[in-house]
């Protein structure tokens, strides 16, 4: 008799330790990250609100306009020279017309890209909005 409850109850200590066990872990081993700075992008929502100036959302999706923007795109991640931010500029074209936005890190960067799209585009159809935004020190 005493065995058996002895054994009832070490399998009741058992069987709470493994029930608390994950809840009292994961209290010690939750932390709060500190709260993230709000993002700043008031400048560059601005220039977006410029009506005259095209945004990503407006790229036609007529198959002339997807192929330039895709020859272009191309053209631009196969040159490793250029920076993960040149890498991921904005193409928006709408009939032929391109039109590049989004930092590059330097003026050498800008007349790479801006030259890639004219060579797809031709001259006269590349509008060349790049902002150069140097690293931060």
């Amino acid at each position: 008799m005493k065995f058996r409850k002895h054994s009832v109850a070490a399998l009741s200590l058992l069987g709470l330790s493994l029930l608390a066990g994950p809840i009292v872990g994961a209290r010690a081993f939750q932390q709060n990250p500190p709260p993230a700075p709000p993002a700043d992008n008031t400048k560059t929502n601005q220039r977006d609100n410029n009506q005259t100036s095209p945004t990503a959302d407006q790229q036609k999706m007529n198959p002339a306009d997807r192929d330039i923007t895709k020859k272009i795109r191309m053209a631009i991640h196969g040159d490793n020279s250029l920076s993960t931010y040149a890498h991921n500029v904005k193409i928006i074209t709408q009939n032929g017309k391109v039109t590049l936005k989004g930092p590059v890190r330097s003026e050498d960067e800008k007349a790479n890209i801006g030259a890639k799209a004219i060579a797809v585009a031709g001259d006269g159809n590349v509008d060349n909005q790049l902002d150069v935004v140097p690293p931060k020190q």
